[in-house]
């Protein structure tokens, strides 16, 4: 069975081909074909969502499937049901799962108890689909009408402020994967951790990232600046002294400008203007924030037909 769990579930080969036909998903809107005819997917979220709910369940009913969307307070799954037990009765009913939760153990436990593709639409220590359209949409930006993943490598991404979160871990992954360096700024308490290191070695990616202190230092030479919200749902108590420790690594628009003069700034939503980045740069003609946004529901679309089409 074949499932997306972190993002080296697709083999580096496969790439240009899931990358393409995201690209035809989105020039054909409306006219492609429909391999999830016939199909209902779940979507169990634990976390409350816009993006990452709305361009799956738009994305199974525009590829010709039914989104059955089941928050995971509302079933069995909430009241005690083992994650094992879900998976195997959920396989008897639906063609395929897609998983907003916590722990990653929980994925990882669904696609290796049940018989239906598992799909990661977040937990806490990885967000591979937004790190695949983020790629998406900075290779259409350098690739004009060419071949999208060659535009990828040699590449330098600088991620800075929570560098401990879920999109900081899926990007040096997801960088490392699609052959791009990639530079972590942020206080030393958050550097990543050693369960990231675990996953960089397992997948054969040695010496996969820079960190430093510096916002200045990570950002030079950089093609494209990254930064995602200080407090992460299930971090709200920790709000204040988040701030506090992570406030010198706002993107500023002086930040901004020490990157390369086409640098993009890219950030995976919500924002808030003032805190994490400026309102400059989130306005800034260089931003492309809701390319990213739109770009979820074509590359996820590519994956939601690769692993329908793994399972037939």
């Amino acid at each position: 069975m074949r499932h997306f769990l972190k993002e080296t579930d697709f083999k580096e080969s496969e790439l240009p081909e899931l990358f393409a036909q995201a690209r035809d998903f989105k020039t054909q809107r409306g006219s492609h074909a429909r391999p999830l005819a016939g199909q209902t997917w779940a979507l169990i979220f634990a976390k409350s969502s816009t993006r990452t709910r709305v361009s799956f369940e738009v994305g199974i009913h525009e590829l010709g499937g039914n989104p059955l969307f089941l928050n995971a307070g509302d079933i069995q799954l909430g009241r005690g049901e083992s994650v094992e037990d879900t998976a195997r009765v959920l396989s008897r009913f639906v063609h395929g799962l897609v998983v907003r939760t916590f722990q990653h153990s929980d994925v990882e436990r669904l696609a290796t108890s049940g018989s239906v593709p598992v799909i990661n639409g977040l937990t806490d220590f990885l967000h591979p689909c937004q790190i695949y359209a983020d790629a998406f949409t900075m290779a259409e930006k350098w690739a004009g009408a060419g071949a999208l993943v060659p535009a990828l490598r040699g590449r330098k991404i600088a991620f800075l402020g929570d560098t401990a979160c879920n999109m900081a871990n899926s990007w040096v992954l997801g960088a490392n994967h699609f052959g791009m360096k990639i530079s972590l700024a942020g206080p030393a308490s958050f550097a990543p951790g050693p369960e990231l290191d675990a996953l960089l070695a397992k997948s054969g990616f040695s010496g996969g990232y820079q960190f430093t202190t510096d916002p200045l230092e990570a950002v030079r030479g950089a093609d494209v600046v990254y930064t995602d919200v200080w407090v992460s749902m299930g971090k709200e108590e920790e709000s204040r002294e988040r701030r506090r420790v992570l406030q010198p690594y706002a993107v500023t628009g002086r930040i901004f400008a020490a990157a390369k003069p086409d640098a993009l700034f890219m950030h995976c939503l919500p924002a808030h203007p003032g805190e994490e980045v400026m309102p400059e740069v989130l306005d800034n003609p260089r931003s492309v924030i809701f390319d990213q946004a739109e770009n979820r529901l074509h590359m996820q679309k590519a994956i939601l037909a690769t692993l329908a089409q793994a399972r037939r």
